[in-house]
């Protein structure tokens, strides 16, 4: 769509009070500020183009609370989209965000921020200040620490800070109690804090691809886990205490240094699979066979 034939869209969309508008795969390289007049939209898309920056009338469209930006190409944010006080939904996946504007904190009725596949180095403070989040997607910046402010998120269920560059996690992380899943796969993580067993509601935790050679034995009092990804590793042994994992329906360890498997594993009885792949394994306990409900088992790539 030719940027004079967008124009007359969103003249036309301003004209007669439209509340929805999709104007995302048109190419579009800038957005013109008549975008301003659309002061009905609650919904505006303007996914998969070529924008490289917004204009300040953005901030006008103060009936937004879905506003979807990703696939363009923006390298920065501007401080009017601290105006948007009723947005609840911002999807700035696939741009090319370095930093965030200290407004972005006004955006107080946030439930769903996507920050994925950015550039980000740091998170701004003012994070914080977003109490309604329920999900929060930094899964592939360049993050190396996190603001110890991400811990006042009390209402996170969805936290990814997967492919990033985090050597450690803030101890305070343990206060994000009502987290459910936490993907932290692809960093250069070597160790997790103990407290991490605070987080006793999740159900899925990855910790795929750091550089982890042991496990907290308090790992065990997660006991809602389903899901546990450790594969890619440096482990070496497993602690035996894992059988108290009773819900576990899927465990991950490929690609680590185990050399055994403790016997205690047939215990995981709602195992549906187990990913052994890429290890030192040279027998199984005996008793795998009892674990009746396994569908998958991968043992290639080890010395059996």
């Amino acid at each position: 769509m030719k940027k004079d034939e967008v124009l007359q869209l969103i003249k036309e969309a301003a004209r007669s009070g439209q509340t929805e508008l999709d104007l995302s795969g048109n190419q579009l390289t800038s957005l013109s500020v008549e975008i301003g007049e659309l002061k009905n939209l609650t919904w505006l898309s303007l996914s998969e183009n070529q924008l490289t920056s917004l204009p300040a009338e953005i901030g006008e469209l103060k009936n937004l609370t879905k506003l979807s930006l990703s696939g363009n190409q923006l390298t920065a944010l501007p401080a009017e989209i601290g105006k948007l006080k009723n947005v609840i939904a911002l999807d700035l996946s696939g741009n090319q965000l370095r930093t965030l504007p200290a407004e972005i904190g006004k955006l107080t009725n946030l439930t769903t921020l996507d920050l994925s596949k950015n550039q980000l180095e740091t998170v701004s403070p003012e994070i914080g200040k977003l109490k309604n989040l329920t999900t929060l997607n930094l899964y592939g910046n360049q993050l190396e620490r996190l603001p110890a402010e991400i811990v006042k998120l009390t209402n996170l269920t969805m936290l990814n800070l997967s492919d990033n560059q985090l050597m450690s996690l803030p101890a305070e992380i343990v206060d994000l109690k009502n987290l459910t899943w936490l993907f932290l796969s692809g960093n250069q993580l070597k160790r997790l804090p103990g407290g991490i067993v605070k987080l006793t509601k999740l159900t899925l935790l990855n910790l795929s691809q750091n550089q982890l050679t042991s496990l907290p034995a308090e790992i065990v009092e997660l006991t809602n886990l389903t899901s546990l990804d450790l594969s890619v590793n440096q482990l070496r042994t497993l602690p035996a205490e894992i059988v108290k994992l009773t819900n576990l329906t899927k465990l991950f360890l490929s690609g680590n240094q185990l050399k055994r498997l403790p016997a205690e594993i047939v215990k995981l009885t709602n195992l549906t699979t187990l990913i052994l792949s890429g290890n030192q394994l040279k027998r199984l306990p005996a008793e795998i066979g009892k674990l009746k409900n396994l569908t998958t088992l991968d043992l290639s790539g080890n010395q059996l």
